[in-house]
């Protein structure tokens, strides 16, 4: 039987024995390294203590406070006589080592991790996917993410040297037996009764591993060292196991304690018996989330002693079925994954064979930074569907192009243009036409009456019209810009434009005004004076032709018909022809003035829409294709690749 364990005030733990003789044969097996402290840990043996009586009890040195509430932490997890009703009947007489790793002031400290190239960019990479992503995605999305670099960077500053399994598995899998077969000493409590363990308990086989210990919220007492077997800490050495409570545990604690651990180790033996191998709880609530970590993963078959035959290879296939359905890799024919073995805890057989598989993997060291890749690739796929897409996103020119012409339409660009232009040739009719004709327009536009004209449309509804010319133009660009993004990036997309919007109908108009025709008249070209001149000289030989003809009616001038017919038929022929003349002539400048008008104010629409528009929605894509980048990074598929 196992008696229980204390520390005194040195930091030693001294195990009480029936007798003084059981005292001398303590002293002498710690001569001879049975017990010994190693580097800050102590390794202590504890007596039979099967016919211990009062006067062993009495003999026992007085005791401190602390070292009295230690024995009583120690013994309430050990003093319930289940332990020592398992102990076999050929090492009733033997003494048995109980090992409690405490920590000591020289106890050695382990260099950190250190993380491959590779890891380390798709980390910076996840890290800054995080920080362009917070003000578009909400906390809880970005979580697991954040978890993960957490701790990534917790396990970087812990020992490299060391690894740490978990040993989980379902109520009567045999986890803790197994536990107890790899420390070869029974660390972990075992038996009928159900749950039998309640909290983790950690068993190390080297120092520096205390750090990663207390990262599990592993106390002290529940700290253990492994028989000391030189073959086996060798083996072994790095090696930090830790069983856990049952994963199925009718207690919610319990299963709360599996989540955190979990979440926490280098890896994890999966144990499973021949009964519930396929129970859905383990396959769907934990190996296929983790399918992803299948490198760092091991299941192991237990009690394999209770199948006959070939039934163990039969179940063993058909757990392997069930780890592929599950989209775990199997660790087969040299490839990465998943290691499954069958043994039997109870009677050690394939125990070796883990230990063998446990050394080779705690020895290459590389298990922490691929739990952290693990880790990776499984927040990457979560947030896959916020980042990836296979369609082509962005604004094309030919959507720049049409928003600038919708801006434009709704400022009136074209009708300025017309405007100006009309503004052109009128200019040039008042200055090249002829007197009479323009006299004559003028008395029909005083002599017309304003009825049976078309309405005019007020200034009120040219706006209205305006404003949902510029509401349409915006909303259809930012449809075109979202397309094919991911949700959140859409609605990013859509609601820069939407701010953007806010006055723009305003801007324009003001716009309009400034930008509008020039005050004054249209610039005249040099042809023009010499167009006036003439049209002078027709209308003086209309006047001088007449006033002749006048002349001789009244007898002042000699009669002579010819010369004053000739002259006004002169005036009045080449008046209108000199106009027509000049209205051809004018065509070309007005239609560029119109043209240079229409210009000016389109550009100025178009700088405005792309100032409080285009921009902000441009904005919102370039940070959309950084995310992307970086999300190819951290999944090393790069940019193209998602």
């Amino acid at each position: 039987m196992f008696g229980k364990v204390g520390r005194g005030r040195a930091g030693e733990t001294q195990a009480s024995v029936g007798d003084s003789g059981g005292r001398r044969s303590d002293r002498r097996g710690q001569e001879r390294g049975g017990v010994r402290e190693n580097d800050g840990h102590a390794r202590v043996e504890g007596g039979d203590t099967a016919g211990r009586g009062d006067s062993a009890r009495a003999a026992d040195p007085p005791r401190t406070d602390s070292a009295r509430t230690d024995t009583a932490d120690s013994g309430g997890a050990w003093d319930d006589g289940l332990i020592a009703r398992r102990v076999s009947e050929d090492a009733a007489g033997a003494q048995q080592v109980l090992p409690v790793e405490t920590r000591g002031y020289g106890a050695q400290v382990a260099g950190p991790l250190a993380y491959d190239a590779p890891l380390r960019s798709r980390l910076e990479a996840m890290r800054e996917l995080v920080g362009l992503s917070r003000t578009r995605l909400d906390s809880r999305t970005l979580a697991e993410a954040g978890r993960v670099l957490d701790e990534a960077a917790a396990r970087r500053r812990l020992s490299g040297q060391h690894t740490v399994v978990a040993i989980a598995g379902a109520t009567g899998s045999g986890k803790s037996q197994l536990f107890n077969a790899l420390a070869g000493v029974p660390i972990s409590e075992t038996g009928v009764r159900r749950p039998t363990t309640a909290t983790p308990i950690a068993c190390s086989w080297s120092d520096g591993g205390a750090s990663l210990i207390e990262r599990l919220g592993i106390p002290p007492r529940l700290r253990r060292r492994p028989l000391q077997n030189p073959e086996n800490e060798a083996q072994l050495r790095g090696l930090v196991l830790v069983d856990l409570p049952d994963h199925d545990s009718a207690a919610l604690q319990h299963r709360e304690q599996v989540d955190r651990v979990l979440a926490l180790v280098d890896a994890v033996i999966w144990v499973v018996d021949p009964e519930k191998y396929a129970d859905a709880m383990l396959h769907e609530r934990y190996l296929r989330p983790m399918a992803g970590h299948a490198e760092v993963m091991f299941v192991v078959l237990n009690q394999t002693d209770r199948l006959p035959g070939e039934a163990t290879e039969q179940v063993l296939d058909d757990l392997r079925r069930l780890l592929d359905e599950d989209g775990i890799a199997l660790g087969e024919y040299g490839e990465p994954g998943a290691t499954v073995l069958g043994l039997s805890a109870l009677t050690g057989e394939g125990v070796g064979e883990l230990r063998e598989a446990l050394g080779q993997f705690v020895a290459e060291r590389g298990a922490p930074a691929r739990r952290i890749s693990a880790d990776l690739d499984t927040a990457a796929a979560g947030l896959r569907p916020l980042y990836a897409t296979r369609r082509r996103t962005g604004l094309s020119e030919e959507a720049r192009d049409e928003f600038a012409a919708r801006l434009a339409d709704a400022v009136g660009a074209s009708a300025a243009g017309e405007a100006a232009e009309r503004a052109w040739l009128r200019n040039a009719n008042r200055a090249c036409g002829t007197p009479w004709l323009r006299l004559w327009r003028w008395y029909q536009d005083r002599s017309e009456p304003a009825t049976g004209r078309l309405p005019l449309r007020s200034r009120t509804d040219e706006e209205a019209t305006a404003r949902q010319r510029v509401e349409q133009a915006v909303r259809t660009l930012s449809d075109r810009a979202s397309t094919g993004l991911p949700a959140p990036w859409a609605q990013a997309v859509r609601e820069a434009a939407v701010r953007g919007s806010q006055g723009l109908s305003e801007a324009l108009d003001s716009l309009a005004t400034r930008t509008g025709l020039p005050p004054g008249r249209p610039p005249r070209p040099g042809w023009w004076p010499a167009a006036v001149v003439v049209q002078a000289s027709m209308t003086l030989l209309q006047v001088v032709g007449g006033l002749w003809l006048l002349g001789q009616i009244i007898g002042f001038m000699a009669p002579n018909l010819g010369v004053p017919v000739l002259l006004m038929l002169a005036g009045i022929v080449g008046g209108p022809i000199v106009e027509w003349s000049c209205r051809m002539a004018a065509r070309g400048p007005a239609r560029r003035y119109g043209t240079e008008a229409e210009r000016r104010l389109r550009e100025a629409a178009a700088g405005c829409g792309r100032a409080r528009v285009l921009d902000p929605v441009a904005a919102e894509l370039l940070r959309y294709r950084e995310v992307r980048e970086q999300y190819g990074r951290v999944t090393g598929a790069g940019a193209a690749g998602v």
